[in-house]
């Protein structure tokens, strides 16, 4: 696993939050900030950083509520308006006024609002999986898990949970990358159980009755254009569709690329072949630019 420091930072609403730190080569490259998903947390880009760190810089944080940052005092900012004012908090500490945003899920709406708003911070842009146009049915399986605690006896336990629930978006995954996952997902609580690693109460903003339409992200996609920028997306995801993504990659302009990660539901974790060869084909990119 590649070495990381511990860094913290303090929310504009008085919040302690953690990101871990991948040292890179120090050759002007600028970093990845790399921004999880929903349930996730900075340890669900270790695949990534094992692959690229040393070369590249990786700023990874917990988003409110998750991993070793602290809980939302109102869960109702559990919201991508407030992830996005705490990374920008964090982005001014770190005096980071440009990088490569890797953003898997809520990471990637996140990072549609980086463009929305501080497009001159991107360097390159990598979307995993999600998108303007978000699909029912997907959005609906989520609601049936976020914020539901579980409780374990053991990692192998743990392991066998995630298999049962989420067979169809990893169906080739074994035992060892089950349990690789569970370490990603779950700690170890006081009482010795394996445990959901983030607060529960990040479900309360999702289950807002008339709001499910949301804001229309489609012009944001074309302050991505001059910008290096990866759609991703897994064949078989519910969130993400081929349509979709097709035209995400349109409305990003000549300087975007779609792949697909074939055998994948949502979200691709970017240890793929597949997604090893587009992040490597951005990069290159970043570079180049």
């Amino acid at each position: 696993m590649s070495n990381y420091t511990d860094g913290y930072w303090w929310s504009p609403d008085g919040l302690r939050l953690h990101y871990r730190d991948y040292a890179g080569a120090e050759d002007g490259r600028p970093p990845l900030l790399c921004l999880p998903g929903l349930t996730r947390n900075a340890r669900d880009f270790e695949p990534l950083a094992d692959r690229l760190g040393g070369q590249w810089r990786l700023i990874c944080p917990d988003m409110r509520g998750r991993g070793e940052s602290a809980q939302a005092k109102d869960p109702m900012s559990y919201v991508p308006l407030t992830y996005l004012q705490d990374i920008s908090r964090l982005l001014a500490d770190l005096a980071i006024t440009r990088f490569v945003a890797i953003g898997t899920s809520l990471g990637a709406i996140i990072t549609m609002l980086i463009a929305a708003t501080h497009r001159e911070w991107l360097a390159g842009a990598l979307l995993n999986d999600a998108g303007p146009t978000l699909e029912e049915a997907g959005l609906a399986r989520i609601r049936t898990y976020v914020g539901v605690g579980q409780s374990h006896p053991s990692w192998v336990h743990a392991a066998r949970a995630l298999e049962e629930a989420n067979r169809d978006v990893y169906p080739a995954y074994g035992l060892e990358q089950w349990l690789a996952m569970a370490h990603r997902l779950y700690r170890l609580n006081n009482a010795g159980r394996v445990v959901l690693d983030y607060d529960m109460r990040i479900a309360e903003p999702l289950r807002v009755a008339g709001d499910e339409a949301g804001v229309d992200m489609w012009p944001v996609m074309k302050a991505f254009s001059g910008i290096p920028t990866l759609i991703l997306r897994g064949e078989r995801s519910d969130i993400l569709t081929d349509a979709t993504a097709t035209r995400m990659a349109q409305e990003a302009g000549a300087d975007a690329d779609y792949a697909v990660v074939p055998h994948v539901g949502h979200a691709p974790v970017l240890d793929e072949p597949a997604a090893v060869f587009a992040v490597d084909r951005l990069l290159a990119r970043v570079m180049n630019d």
